[in-house]
């Protein structure tokens, strides 16, 4: 049988709700509602540590964070990892491509791919290494050469994590959304015919700054948008007025002000399905649609306002929780549009793929693969995801099936507990109930076995010890 070619999608900052399919009251996804329908959709996945580089170590790689070291965001880390997806699919005969945001380090760090079109957005540790930046960035040389002028992606003066939103400021072919998908069609026409190939289409947005073209921005800035929820556990006051800053992690901001980045997140990500809908089109046109598999999800989520809280790196599911579709080749005999709920994570991407291309991994991975799962031939599955973030004073640890959260605060020790399947938006923090008081501690003894080893010291094998120092790299990063 022909191997089926791999295409892998990522979004940056995606939301798990944020899917027609799922029952959102406004956002529109046409062609991520027809991949799942014809395929597979996972509703408990996970980002393990949810923010960039660590959730696109653990896809690279398959690996825990206690194994690829990354437990919270540091840029100018060497990657360094001998085991990668790429690297095993090129190992194994796939001709492989990588396009858009990547962030790895150093940039250009091709990590096992043939080759990588490089796009990762702003980074400021990157604009300021020495050279010209597009030593580190195709997208902006080619911004350049179109419109022949010295131009920058930033010049419509949004921050790229700021809540600021408004149209995009140059023609919609222009976008870093769109160059994506060019460069993904011009793969197309530039790879190897002879072998199978593989493909991660990975795009900047909705990640900030807030800046879809103005067609998606006008499709939904005059709808009527449901305001995010807020638990009776949030800070509902904002006295020190975080709301004021324009990168803010938590605050009030003003209801039209928030009205406007709601409308703007939502635009980016109708954007993007419109985009993949062009995609699949060319993939039909070069004869290769019906033997591709595909995957979509998110690196993390966004919290958008949940709980008065922005961005990512926090355990709540706007910020942890991703989308996951995964559609087969038309030949496969699978099951089709079904939903399933074991919880999974960003680890299980590599030995999926790997499992579609008949490729076995050259070293041990934590993720497993997905086709059991699919297929009903999988007797037993994980029972819970561990998450965390080193994330200064609010760093914490997660544990969740996708129907129960237990989350602990790693430096004050602060405990919370959520019924998700009574309360899938966490409104109410349940860790004083003592009806639960079993359950909790359940979770907890789990979380206390997770962090035995480890060397920050968060647990001594019998409990959670609090305030001992966070660290987003472990000494285990770059393994032999």
């Amino acid at each position: 049988m022909e191997r089926p070619n791999l295409v892998l999608i990522t979004v940056d900052q995606m939301r798990a709700d944020c899917l027609g399919i799922d029952g959102h009251p406004v956002v529109e996804t046409p062609n991520l509602d027809y991949m799942a329908r014809e395929g597979v959709r996972f509703s408990a996945a996970y980002s393990a540590v949810p923010s960039c580089i660590a959730a696109r170590a653990a896809i690279l790689t398959g690996l825990l964070q206690r194994n690829h070291g990354r437990t919270g965001y540091q840029d100018g880390v060497p990657w360094n990892y001998e085991c990668t997806l790429p690297g095993e699919l090129a190992r194994s005969g796939y001709h492989t491509q990588g396009i858009g945001k990547m962030h790895f380090y150093p940039p250009r760090n091709l990590c096992g791919f043939h080759n990588v079109v490089l796009h990762d957005g702003y980074l400021g540790y990157v604009r300021r290494l020495p050279g010209d930046y597009s030593y580190y960035d195709d997208y902006t040389p080619w911004l350049k050469r179109h419109l022949n002028a010295d131009v920058d992606f930033d010049d419509h003066g949004l921050d790229c994590n700021s809540w600021v939103a408004r149209p995009w400021h140059l023609p919609e072919y222009l976008h870093p959304t769109n160059w994506v998908v060019t460069q993904s069609i011009d793969f197309l026409r530039r790879r190897d015919p002879t072998k199978p190939f593989f493909m991660w289409v990975s795009f900047v947005r909705p990640h900030a700054p807030l800046d879809s073209p103005q067609v998606y921005f006008d499709q939904y800035i005059d709808q009527e948008i449901p305001l995010p929820p807020v638990g009776d556990w949030a800070d509902k006051e904002d006295r020190e007025r975080y709301g004021l800053i324009p990168h803010t992690l938590r605050g009030i901001i003003g209801e039209k002000a928030l009205h406007r980045a709601l409308a703007a997140y939502y635009a980016l990500i109708t954007h993007i399905d419109h985009q993949l809908g062009r995609l699949f089109a060319a993939l039909a046109e070069h004869g290769v649609l019906d033997n591709t598999f595909f995957l979509f999800t998110s690196d993390h989520g966004e919290l958008l306002g949940d709980h008065n809280l922005f961005r990512k790196a926090l355990p709540y599911e706007g910020s942890a929780r991703v989308p996951f579709i995964m559609k087969f080749p038309s030949n496969w005999n699978v099951p089709r549009g079904i939903l399933i709920d074991k919880p999974v994570e960003l680890r299980d991407i590599m030995p999926t793929m790997l499992d579609v291309a008949g490729v076995e991994p050259s070293r041990q991975v934590d993720g497993r693969s997905l086709i059991p799962l699919v297929t009903g031939t999988s007797n037993s599955w994980r029972e819970y995801i561990h998450g965390e973030h080193a994330y200064g004073p609010a760093s914490n640890h997660f544990m969740t099936n996708g129907k129960e959260k237990y989350i602990w605060f790693s430096q004050t020790g602060r405990e919370q507990y959520f019924d998700l399947e009574r309360d899938p938006q966490e409104r109410h923090d349940l860790i004083g109930d003592e009806s639960l008081k079993d359950r909790i501690s359940y979770w907890r003894s789990i979380l206390v076995r997770e962090l035995a080893d480890r060397e920050e010291g968060y647990s001594d094998g019998f409990q959670l010890i609090p305030g001992k120092t966070p660290r987003a790299i472990l000494s285990s990063l770059c393994p032999a």
